[in-house]
């Protein structure tokens, strides 16, 4: 489906409050870690993936950019109330750009199988976004991040690939994901 920018913002509603949700228990997860390679932030952030994704396919890519922009918006201003200022700058710096590329990857990937936008879009995302947010989070910290951001990677590729199972039983109730007036 090609772009709409005209898709109203209470339309969004669904995608923007998924949005808002993952962010925040992601802020608050990541700063516990389950072992020296992970934290708990790794298995919620990729359905910030999910959710952008889903957008896309139902109405396009600028209301995907809306629900990322709204979903940044909201939730760095409650992730400043959850979590250390420095997790809260880091994740919304993290979290833009990554949806953002997220974005463009699958729309330059969406005419093909229905796997590989959302798939090859999370996956190149998540190393930009991992990197941005564990550099900015973490360096000069006491807390091993390149052993954190690498074990973060892994689950968050593992959770792409995971989270195509409800991307697939989605595709044909996308309706009741983004209601199209």
């Amino acid at each position: 489906m090609n772009s709409q920018p005209t898709t109203p913002l209470l339309t969004l509603w669904r995608p923007i409050l998924a949005m808002l949700v993952v962010i925040v228990s992601s802020n608050y997860l990541v700063q516990f870690p389950l072992n020296d390679w992970l934290t708990w932030g790794a298995f919620t952030f990729p359905v910030a993936f999910l959710v952008t994704d889903l957008t896309n396919r139902a109405v396009g890519n600028a209301a995907a950019r809306r629900v990322a922009w709204a979903g940044f918006a909201i939730a760095v201003v409650v992730s400043f109330a959850l979590a250390p200022w420095r997790i809260a700058v880091a994740s919304g710096v993290a979290f833009i750009v990554g949806q953002l590329l997220d974005i463009v990857a699958f729309n330059r990937l969406r005419a093909g199988s229905w796997w590989k936008a959302p798939l090859i879009g999370s996956a190149v995302a998540s190393v930009v976004d991992t990197a941005i947010f564990f550099f900015l989070a973490f360096a000069g910290s006491d807390m091993n991040w390149l052993m954190l951001a690498a074990g973060d990677l892994s689950i968050k590729w593992l959770m792409a690939a995971v989270l195509l199972a409800p991307y697939r039983v989605m595709l044909p109730r996308l309706q009741l994901w983004v209601p199209v007036r």
